[in-house]
């Protein structure tokens, strides 16, 4: 059985994290700016009337 290479493993982690990092200095750098754009995390609430929580179905 061949043994895992935990130097490895550990080095692409700390690659993963410094690309996270590099990307939310990035993203603050551009809110800070005023270029940023909106977040897009999927949920479109401008449909639905105030109030009104998403779980509910609009009244007829």
């Amino acid at each position: 059985m061949a043994k895992p290479n935990y130097s490895f493993e550990k080095r692409q982690r700390e690659l993963a994290k410094k690309k996270k990092k590099e990307e939310k200095l990035k993203e603050k750098a551009e809110r800070k700016a005023g270029t940023g754009q909106p977040a897009e995390d999927g949920s479109d609430e401008s449909d639905a009337p105030e109030g009104a929580s998403p779980d509910t179905p609009a009244a007829p």
